[in-house]
């Protein structure tokens, strides 16, 4: 585990767990010109509550926000990734999905996480990968109000709240709901959790 004195030569912006046994592991699926607050938001809040956080982008280097805030502490690429080491996904937006979603690897990695029934959260644009991965039909899930074209088109409910459930997904319409989206993501995990979907 990277020690504080560590982080602070590396990466100045990287979070810093507890010393106590994680709680779990979260994947956020993202890449560069991802917004800044739907990354960082959940970023720090997943650690914070206690859980390993890996970053999962298309190279695994360094990830930029749209606003220019970087980090290159726990980023690994995609391709690398196994679903069924994660407890839940979170897809922020901006700029980011546009990527993702014409990547194979992003796409597989995605779809393979819905199969296990576990917890995804998308929020602003981040639907959008979900759109390209078949996982919207007969679904209700909000978005960025331009991508609400792209969920009725691919089959499913949009609805204009700021979170949505529908099973496993949580969505959220911009960084303004995160605060809402994120406790109840954090409420469903550790409800989750707790019934013993423990996958460390």
């Amino acid at each position: 585990m990277t020690t504080t004195t560590d982080i602070g030569v590396l990466d100045n912006r990287a979070a810093i767990r507890g010393a106590t046994r994680p709680r779990g592991r979260i994947a956020i699926l993202t890449a560069d010109l991802v917004e800044d607050v739907e990354f960082f938001y959940p970023y720090y809040r997943f650690t914070e509550a206690g859980y390993d956080v890996d970053v999962l982008t298309p190279g695994g280097t360094e990830v930029s926000g749209y606003k220019g805030l970087a980090l290159r502490t726990g980023v690994q690429a995609i391709a690398d990734a196994d679903a069924d080491d994660y407890d839940a996904l979170f897809i922020p937006g901006g700029l980011a999905p546009s990527e993702l979603r014409d990547l194979p690897e992003a796409l597989a990695f995605t779809s393979a996480f819905a199969q296990t029934g576990r917890l995804i959260g998308a929020v602003c644009h981040g639907p959008q990968v979900l759109i390209s991965a078949g996982l919207v039909e007969g679904r209700r899930m909000t978005s960025w109000k331009d991508v609400a074209p792209e969920v009725r088109e691919a089959g499913g409910h949009y609805i204009d709240e700021p979170v949505v459930e529908d099973g496993q997904f949580i969505t959220a319409r911009k960084p303004g709901d995160m605060p809402l989206e994120l406790a109840r993501f954090m409420v469903r995990l550790a409800g989750e959790k707790g019934a013993g979907a423990s996958h460390e």
